[in-house]
């Protein structure tokens, strides 16, 4: 599609994502209506009604779109530096690599500050990517290699994450809880913990918008065009994990949204490489608010982790994406 028909599909997909904060607005232990919702949203008063949105779920659903959006592009960026489909933080060990030593940190050194959970999630999912490519490489870099590498370390590192769980004692349900991915209490500093970090990647990835075109057809391709390998290479690898250690310490690992978000985006065929960053951070924002929407509604009073719900809204686009044959399994990878 040309850049008018772009343009207006990510203006469709993010007003849907307003459409979405919207409604997310009305429901909880107070249901609000539409009309008191508007009101206290345009005009707050710091009545009961107007603290609930402000202080509770205004955030939270903020917070689910900032993540949404840079766990997207971190998957894009990771899917087109090692020109395999299967790639996102999760399969890649990324997000396990992130999430095992800020859960070390948290039970093993208390004193601590999660000031510093970033940037040690960002050293951990740095780490594990370079072991599941170091492993990938044994096999030739092809996708099935990179896919197997990426599940061996998120099994080991989740095997020490679960072992320090069991450390934990009494604070192991509310990790559990964050384990599974949630954005429950999250509030405005949480908000401003989240966006940095996922400014750098998408910013970033939108800046670098024709390195990452030319990443995505293949080395000795981007070689050829001048592309200085062992420099843009890091530097797209942190600029992909950067979202996750940003989002990782807030509402720890969400599932399938790296995956499926720049899968559905290049099936919109958006004009080009820049385009594409765009619309899957817009479609990353509303799998996220839609699927936190859904788990906290669906069985109020009590919430359904929003990593189980990105996982079962996900999984299904994922099979069906597979079975029209619009996933290439074929790519030589990293």
């Amino acid at each position: 599609m040309d850049a008018r028909k772009s343009s207006i599909a990510i203006a469709f997909v993010v007003v849907a994502t307003l459409l979405v904060m919207v409604v997310g607005l009305l429901p909880g232990a107070k249901t609000l209506s539409i009309e008191t919702a508007l009101r206290v949203l345009f005009a707050p008063d710091g009545k009961i009604d107007s603290i609930l949105i402000w202080t509770l779920r205004l955030p939270r659903s903020l917070a689910a779109a900032v993540a949404g959006a840079g766990l997207a592009v971190s998957g894009y960026l990771l899917q087109a530096l090692t020109r395999n489909p299967l790639a996102d933080p999760g399969i890649t060990g990324v997000t396990a690599g992130a999430i095992a030593p800020i859960v070390a940190c948290f039970v093993l050194l208390p004193w601590f500050s999660s000031l510093y959970y970033p940037f040690v999630g960002l050293a951990g999912g740095l780490a594990a990517a370079s072991v599941t490519f170091w492993v990938a490489r044994g096999g030739n870099g092809r996708p099935l290699h990179l896919a197997l590498g990426g599940l061996s370390v998120s099994l080991f590192l989740g095997a020490i994450t679960i072992y320090v769980l069991l450390l934990a004692g009494p604070q192991s349900t509310a990790l559990m809880f964050w384990i599974s991915g949630g954005f429950a209490g999250r509030s405005w500093s949480h908000v401003l913990h989240i966006l940095p970090w996922v400014a750098v990647g998408v910013g970033g990835a939108l800046l670098l918008h024709r390195v990452v075109a030319m990443f995505s057809l293949s080395d000795h391709a981007a070689a050829g065009m001048g592309v200085q390998l062992n420099l843009w290479k890091p530097v797209l690898l942190v600029l992909g994990i950067c979202p996750v250690a940003g989002v990782a310490p807030v509402s720890g690992p969400v599932a399938f949204v790296g995956l499926a978000a720049p899968h559905i985006a290049r099936l919109l065929r958006p004009r080009g490489t820049a385009w594409e960053i765009a619309l899957s951070a817009a479609i990353g924002s509303l799998i996220v608010t839609s699927a936190d929407l859904i788990g906290r509604t669906i069985a109020i009073p009590k919430e359904i982790p929003v990593g189980i719900m990105t996982a079962l809204l996900g999984g299904p686009i994922f099979v069906y994406l597979i079975q029209r044959g619009r996933l290439d399994f074929k790519g030589e990878g990293a």
